[in-house]
């Protein structure tokens, strides 16, 4: 059984949540983290008396760990970060918050998302204005890496290639119509 050490808190640090505890029994101050202070009593106070087990961190320094205040309960050990909580309930703030990030995460990929839905417009145009969406016709055609008009079979899949896929070498001429020479002869012949 680990036998416990009575000392007194001599430095607390609130803003990092740590300070060093001097043992009753002498030797060197004892470094002491919020994680391992009770949680009943308040926030830890310069001068108060304790009781807490000792042992290593990492670096073999020494580390006060279930530490108890007189007549109280140690410090109970906490969770590992890796853990997930428990939760009993879930708050009004936590669910409000949670509704604003989707709202949001919405708003900001809804011109990323809606063409994958068929949706031509947006719900809220810069006037504020609400649109409903239309549905789109579905496309023949996707990107899928082609670039040149050698790897075509039409003027109109020339044409979606150039509008809606990155990259295209089509447009030799920089007028919009591509692959003149080979699909698109004349600006009717989509």
């Amino acid at each position: 059984m680990d036998t416990r050490i009575d000392g007194t808190l001599k430095t607390w640090n609130k803003d990092k949540g740590f300070g060093f505890i001097t043992s009753s029994n002498g030797g060197q101050d004892i470094f002491v983290h919020i994680s391992d202070y009770p949680r009943q009593g308040g926030q830890p106070r310069v001068g108060e008396s304790l009781s807490f087990l000792v042992t290593h961190n990492k670096d073999g320094k020494k580390k006060a760990i279930n530490v108890q205040r007189p007549g109280g309960h140690p410090a109970l050990p906490r969770r590992s970060r890796t853990q997930a909580p428990v939760r009993q309930g879930t708050s009004f703030r936590g669910l409000l918050v949670g509704f604003i990030a989707v709202a949001i995460l919405f708003a900001a990929g809804y011109k990323y998302v809606a063409p994958m839905f068929g949706a031509s417009e947006t719900l809220a145009s810069a006037s504020g204005s609400v649109k409903a969406p239309t549905a789109a016709a579905p496309s023949l055609f996707q990107c899928d890496g082609r670039t040149h008009c050698s790897q075509m079979t039409s003027c109109k899949e020339a044409t979606y290639f150039l509008k809606n896929c990155p990259n295209t070498k089509m447009d030799g001429d920089g007028d919009g119509i591509p692959c003149e020479s080979q699909w698109c002869t004349s600006i009717f012949s989509k």
